[in-house]
């Protein structure tokens, strides 16, 4: 008889079986059914002692007695760690090293893997990093999706600091408008400060393709405040990866606690996850440390009234109308409508006008041929080499952001 041809519960039955029946030599049968003597006498006292054939089957190698497991105080510990805060066992560690419980990450995770408390996860490892060496040098910023609710639906706006991966910013927003989202920055920027730098994707409330720069109405606000503009690449999320994995952790939370079903139960949720991950959850990119240990306001306080812009001397400066116009020779020329009433510089230069805001060409319009573009230099034709802006050149100089594989306004 083929040893693996046939269910092994069912060889074992059939084996004590006719060993039981007293016809058959035991080391004859231990060779046609492919097991050793000792394996063979294994099995037939086993039913001897019970006289029921279930007790043949394979039994637990688990030990009758472990001197050292953990005991069940500290099991119950871990599991209502891991129920109240729904962390993996690196985490637990260090809350539980805090009340004087002192347990291996291996030993955390085998407690949860016997409760069923652990769900397999496989991410991919991130092809580059990058972090700066101190707070407020970068801020990213993303929204994550769409919740639809009972009563409406909520954005949430999400802003981070690239070096200490505090939260500075989580808002619950009712619809994504740059007036809303403009109310949730202000609202940062007077608790916290201003950044050097702020990093963002695309999106329309931060990136258009109307002009060389991406200028909408609220980067313009950013820029006015002396922050440096920061965009990743399209359809590349992982040069906002800081922020985009606060969002999956935001999503596990969520579903942990329960995703609130109407719009004003949101600010209340957002705000409890926000302590939690800034003050109280340990990160594993900080060595285990909390954001709160790594952050500090910014010294650079948000400004109230923009100071104007100072021109080089003998320029000569416009003021744009509501709809983003110039006026030249009777005739209106579309300028940028991020720019709307702002006060820009006009060069004449070959019967063309090269106007300019701040430290940014940002048309030019020929007077001759009567036409206009964006002032644009082309890179590439790669994703990755999406157009610049040509400089202008200013009597007082934006705050400038260093590159990191990111294009800079």
């Amino acid at each position: 008889m083929p040893w693996r041809a046939t269910n092994v519960k069912e060889l074992r039955m059939q084996f004590v079986i006719r060993a039981m029946s007293g016809t058959e030599r035991l080391s004859a049968l231990c060779r046609e059914f492919g097991i050793s003597r000792p394996t063979g006498y294994l099995w037939r006292r086993r039913y001897e002692q019970s006289r029921t054939l279930t007790q043949v089957q394979e039994r637990s190698r688990r030990p009758h007695h472990s001197p050292t497991r953990t005991g069940s105080d500290w099991e119950r510990r871990v599991v209502e760690l891991r129920k109240q805060t729904g962390w993996g066992a690196k985490k637990l560690r260090v809350l539980l090293a805090e009340e004087r419980i002192t347990l291996p990450v291996r030993t955390i995770h085998r407690i949860l893997e016997r409760k069923g408390l652990v769900s397999e996860q496989v991410h991919g490892p991130a092809p580059g990093r990058f972090e700066r060496s101190e707070p407020n040098q970068l801020w990213q910023m993303d929204s994550k999706g769409k919740y639809p609710l009972q009563d409406g639906e909520c954005h949430v706006l999400s802003i981070l600091d690239d070096h200490s991966r505090y939260v500075v910013g989580l808002h619950a927003l009712p619809a994504l408008s740059g007036e809303k989202a403009e109310a949730c920055l202000v609202q940062t920027f007077r608790r916290y400060g201003v950044p050097q730098a702020m990093l963002m994707d695309r999106g329309c409330l931060w990136w258009t393709a109307w002009n060389g720069w991406g200028l909408t109405q609220l980067s313009v606000r950013l820029i006015e405040q002396g922050i440096g503009l920061l965009y990743g690449r399209v359809c590349h999320p992982q040069t906002q990866g800081k922020v985009e994995r606060f969002h999956r952790t935001l999503g596990s939370e969520l579903r942990h606690r329960g995703v609130p079903r109407r719009f004003a139960q949101w600010p209340e949720a957002l705000a409890e996850i926000e302590t939690s991950y800034n003050q109280r959850r340990p990160h594993e990119a900080l060595r285990m440390q909390r954001p709160v240990e790594r952050y500090r306001p910014s010294a650079r306080s948000y400004a109230e009234q923009v100071k104007a812009w100072e021109y080089p001397a003998g320029s000569e400066v416009r003021r744009l109308n509501s709809q983003g116009m110039l006026t030249e020779q009777g005739q209106r020329w579309f300028v940028c409508g991020a720019l709307a009433e702002r006060w820009v510089r006009v060069e004449r230069f070959d019967g063309k006008l090269i106007v300019s805001y701040r430290h940014m060409y940002i048309r030019e319009v020929d007077l001759e041929r009567r036409s206009s573009r964006a002032l644009v230099v082309e890179r590439g034709r790669g994703a990755e080499d999406a157009p610049v802006a040509l400089r202008a050149p200013c009597a007082s100089s934006a705050q400038n952001a260093p590159k990191d594989q990111k294009e800079q306004v």
